[in-house]
């Protein structure tokens, strides 16, 4: 049985159509990454499937419940988000964040018990920032607040975890890093993964890394191809998602393939 499963999905705003027949499964320990241009409904997707809107046509379920008969409670159990971006309005503790992720569990104005605190330690300690476990949030920089809302949605302990574009304002080490979180995460602990990304690479990389990965390519308003990454994202799929000419490479690095997407240029 799926963890997650879109069937028919369609979307839009005032009579204007933003996506439709979206279909596709999630499996246990798999990532699955959706990628498109600019404005082609990744984040209403992703909101759709949160249960934040409802869609216009078509399902959406967990296991075998159809969403809109779980409650923001029941949903919260089931999956848990990472934002693309965050609003450091108060200067909470890393800690206070992180504990957070407990409120289905403890309720909005319950007081988190000791088994809550070894949660949320036990998702300091998986993601690497025990240090900053009682720094103020607002002092963060972009990769570390990344990581701590990475550690929030673990302390869900939901069996799904759902990322939007969880790179897009980072530098390239901590863009690495959140990969390479991601990769370690789905081999340790079987986590279903959607996110969405500008950056076909992403793809490639969980696949080059013995992940089960499969991309949905986002085009004319539904998703155009969908598989894993060494089959659907070709030279002229990047051409005709993005306009973009591209070339596909392929490299050895200790016994093992891998691939990368190398852009060439974009098409008038």
């Amino acid at each position: 049985m799926s963890l997650l499963r879109a069937s028919n999905v369609a979307f839009g705003y005032e009579g204007q159509e933003l996506f439709r027949s979206i279909n596709f499964q999630l499996q246990k320990g798999e990532i699955f990454c959706i990628i498109g241009p600019n404005g082609c409904g990744k984040s209403t997707l992703l909101d759709c499937l949160l249960g934040n809107l409802k869609p216009q046509a078509g399902e959406i379920f967990l296991k075998d419940q159809n969403i809109k008969t779980l409650s923001p409670k029941e949903m919260a159990r089931h999956v848990a988000y990472v934002p693309q971006d965050h609003e450091k309005s108060f200067p909470y503790t890393v800690m206070d964040i992180i504990l957070m992720g407990r409120a289905s569990y403890t309720g909005y104005f319950g007081t988190p018990s000791a088994e809550d605190t070894l949660i949320a330690e036990e998702a300091l300690r998986l993601l690497g920032i025990e240090k900053y476990k009682m720094r103020p949030y607002t002092k963060l920089s972009g990769g570390e607040s990344q990581l701590v809302m990475m550690a929030r949605a673990l302390a869900q302990q939901t069996p799904v975890i759902i990322l939007d574009e969880p790179t897009s304002h980072l530098d390239f080490k901590h863009e690495l890093l959140i990969l390479e979180t991601l990769v370690r995460l789905v081999r340790e602990k079987e986590l279903a993964v959607i996110i969405t990304t500008h950056f076909p690479n992403h793809a490639f990389y969980f696949e080059n890394n013995s992940i089960p990965t499969r991309v949905a390519m986002m085009n004319q308003k539904t998703f155009s191809v969908l598989g894993k990454p060494s089959e659907v994202l070709s030279e002229e799929n990047i051409k005709s998602v993005y306009d973009v000419n591209a070339k596909v490479i392929s490299y050895e690095h200790e016994d093992k393939e891998f691939k990368q997407i190398v852009p060439l240029k974009t098409l008038a």
